[in-house]
């Protein structure tokens, strides 16, 4: 069987966007046949501007990726923090560079979901990524939504949970606040659910 290859491509300021997106990979390659890898979007913030919001130290372990490199794989995880209820700019100019990809519909046909971090429960757990829905869209890709089906737990009242149907989300507060296990469950189920779609498509297009 032709193994699936996913890219996770992500953007995190604090360290909640790359907690989920750890996560997200460890769902994902538990998948018989699949290969899922981290990629950093570059950072378009000035050092200056880095130091006075704290941001911790991007990580060693993970690559920034070019956007050309996204035709290299088969499906796709696109995890960020919101920004006034959309994704943040770095992602947005990211996307924007995608230009090439856009005018031959290299990514058509392929999935893709999303994943994300907010402050609170009015920064856009939602409006943030039907936005990001557009991007995909216009590269012809298949937004694979995480639904319902991780079952009981999406309806959980006693405690604050980010993510929705749309896919795995956090909540970030002032910055203090990590993911809570019942979101890093989800964001592992995520992965591992969205391996399984991709799969199947990628084995279904080869049979055509």
């Amino acid at each position: 069987m032709a193994v699936t290859k996913i890219y996770i491509v992500y953007y995190s300021l604090h360290g909640h966007v790359e907690t989920m997106a750890r996560e997200v990979l460890r769902g994902a390659n538990a998948v018989p046949d699949v290969e899922a890898y981290l990629w950093q979007v570059p950072e378009t913030l000035p050092e200056k501007i880095l130091e006075k919001v704290k941001a911790v130290p991007r990580p060693d372990d993970v690559a920034e990726i070019k956007p050309e490199q996204l035709a290299e794989a088969d499906g796709f995880m696109f995890g960020f923090p919101s920004r006034f209820g959309v994704m943040a700019s770095q992602v947005m100019t990211f996307f924007d560079n995608t230009y090439d990809l856009w005018t031959t519909q290299a990514l058509a046909g392929k999935p893709a979901g999303i994943f994300w971090s907010t402050g609170f429960h009015g920064g856009g757990q939602e409006l943030t990524a039907l936005t990001a829905v557009t991007k995909l869209a216009d590269h012809g890709m298949i937004f694979v939504p995480v639904g319902y089906t991780f079952g009981k737990s999406m309806y959980e009242m006693g405690e604050v949970k980010g993510g929705s149907p749309y896919g795995s989300g956090t909540y970030a507060a002032d910055g203090s606040r990590e993911p809570t296990e019942l979101e890093i469950q989800l964001a592992n189920y995520h992965g591992k659910y969205f391996a399984g779609i991709a799969k199947k498509l990628k084995n279904r297009s080869t049979t055509v």
